[in-house]
């Protein structure tokens, strides 16, 4: 079976969990973050070249925007959060929205100045809670259990606002003398480790953080150092990390840039120009899965570029000064600070060895540059319009007979918009062999994927590109999105929905990025597979060129009793 296929996945490891965690709390907002970052760097590059912009009421207001969505960071937190551990969205905000209101602030500040405050006879901490990452997310986790428990012993009228009122009046206290000092002391006492790690062994730190930090990212584990980057911002005021990581980030960009100049193949060249312009804004998946990673040696030299980029960047202590959710080209003026002129230097000089390192080392060492396809010339001739209407008519006839003879039948409707396929035409062979199950594919025209029957979702990827549904007419149906699409981590999906939820024909179930699949080098033919095949007598794609949501795509035949005991 291919490398996507769908089977019962093992219990999770601890470690698999905590990133499969971090991901599913970030990746909705990191744009929003990259978004506040790069405004705080426009602002920074705006105070350099002219001066008296700084402290204006146009120079103030712009900063407190920049910095808004750090500063309430735990409520985004508790929203996304919340939809991962399936409690209540509402509860969870009012959590974070306790845990970052100024009057805590106040009283943490009086403690930190020397007065002594007790709760319930236990002494506070001074800790605020104003961009942490670690302690809404704990605060959250322990709020999908203790509803779950109220729950069983509150019923009726009062269960709307018993639960909310005692969950809130206990994870609040308990967050304040417990898993606020705790979470984030934890997350503090990693950045601190990691920058004494910068601070004594600074070449090794640059070498490890710019070579592998792409590797982390093919694997998913790259979402575990965000709590730590924040940390470091919230502790010391700047990041050393995001710094190196940029390196990392710009040498892919360099290597795609090589391949562009170098190949010959024209669909390889297509996707490469596209994927290195989407790498200036530190989204390197494109990059790397369409490009780099495929072709083997370009990731490689890459990766060689990046560390040689971090090491300079590590030896000139340069840090990052403003926040940047995607580290890229663009972000690199957020090293600039006048109290340490040397870091946007460094930052400058280790960003331009590994792009400019990359992209010769891949010009000029080459790759095994892929045969191209050959002309649309030597295609199969285009049917004449009687023959295509004769074979319509002959498909059409064949499914009529098909359906008439059934006992019963169960429709499939179309969940997403565009052109009908076989299944041999899937670029998988899993698929193509129907070794899964019998279905149809779809080329997809638009982002969109509906419910195609009234039933319930078993199973919604942590990868986002595929969806497992049971019908109340008890068809399991699968639905995947692109091919090989479970490399891109998530990145161009959004699903609405979640394991065990009840759905209607027509719900929107997923929307997804078509220009960004197909940047990446993978197919968006989607297919549409009855996984159950082998409980029904037939099944069968209803004869139709293009498909339309709603409209009836998939027929499961079972057939009369004597004919399938005939069989």
């Amino acid at each position: 079976m291919s490398q996507d296929e769908e089977v019962e996945q093992p219990k999770q490891s601890v470690m698999n969990k905590v990133i499969a965690t971090m991901s599913a709390v970030f990746a909705p907002f990191v744009y929003i973050l990259a978004a506040a970052g790069l405004l705080q760097g426009l602002l920074i590059l705006i105070r350099m070249v002219w001066p008296a912009f700084e402290g204006t009421i146009e120079d103030q207001v712009f900063s407190f925007i920049s910095w808004s969505p750090f500063a309430f960071l735990p409520i985004f937190i508790a929203i996304t959060a919340s939809r991962h551990f399936k409690t209540n969205m509402f509860v969870s905000v009012w959590a974070a929205a306790a845990m970052v209101n100024p009057d805590w602030g106040a009283i943490a500040e009086a403690i930190s100045e020397g007065e002594t405050s007790r709760l319930f006879g236990i002494a506070l901490s001074d800790t605020v809670y104003t961009s942490t990452v670690l302690p809404p997310l704990f605060v959250v986790w322990i709020l999908s259990y203790l509803e779950r428990f109220l729950k069983r012993y509150i019923k009726g009228a009062g269960e709307q606002i018993f639960i909310p009122l005692i969950s809130v009046a206990i994870i609040i206290p308990f967050t304040l003398l417990a898993i606020g000092p705790l979470s984030s002391g934890m997350a503090i006492g990693i950045a601190n480790g990691y920058n004494w790690l910068v601070a004594v062994v600074p070449w090794l730190a640059g070498a490890i953080i710019g070579g592998f930090w792409q590797v982390a990212v093919i694997f998913g584990v790259h979402w575990g150092i965000t709590p730590v980057v924040l940390a470091s911002f919230e502790e010391n005021g700047f990041d050393t990390f995001q710094a190196i990581q940029t390196a990392a980030v710009i040498a892919q960009v360099g290597a795609a840039f090589g391949v562009y100049l170098k190949t010959r193949n024209r669909r390889l060249k297509s996707v490469a120009g596209p994927a290195a312009v989407t790498g200036i804004f530190g989204i390197t998946e494109p990059t790397i899965y369409g490009v780099t990673l495929p072709l083997k040696r370009p990731f490689i030299l890459a990766c060689s570029a990046g560390a040689v980029g971090g090491i300079i960047i590590a030896l000139f202590g340069s840090a990052y000064y403003a926040y940047a959710g995607l580290p890229g080209m663009l972000t690199i003026v957020n090293a600039y600070s006048p109290d340490n002129p040397a870091s946007i230097v460094g930052e400058l000089i280790g960003a331009g060895v590994a792009f400019f390192g990359a992209a010769v080392l891949v010009y000029f060492l080459g790759f095994k540059d892929p045969v191209d396809e050959a002309d649309s010339d030597d295609s199969a001739p285009e049917l004449a319009p009687e023959e295509l209407e004769q074979l319509e008519a002959a498909a059409v006839a064949a499914f009529t007979a098909a359906t008439e003879n059934a006992e019963s039948q169960v429709v499939v409707l179309a969940p997403l918009a565009g052109q009908v396929l076989d299944m041999a035409s899937v670029p998988d062979e899993v698929f193509a062999s129907e070794a899964m199950g019998k279905g149809v594919a779809i080329n997809p025209s638009e982002g969109r994927i509906c419910a195609p029957f009234d039933g319930k979702v078993l199973t919604a990827m942590n990868t986002k590109h595929a969806i497992g549904l049971l019908s109340d007419d008890g068809v399991e149906l699968l639905i995947h999105l692109g091919i090989y699409t479970v490399n891109l981590g998530g990145a161009p999906f959004t699903l609405h929905v979640a394991a065990k939820d009840r759905v209607k024909a027509g719900d929107l179930l997923m929307e997804f990025d078509m220009a960004a699949i197909e940047a990446s080098g993978n197919s968006v033919i989607t297919p549409l597979v009855v996984t159950n095949s082998n409980k029904f007598s037939d099944v069968l794609a209803v004869p139709i060129l293009e498909a339309t949501p709603g409209e009836e795509l998939i027929v499961a035949l079972q057939a009369p009793a004597n004919v399938q005991s005939e069989a």
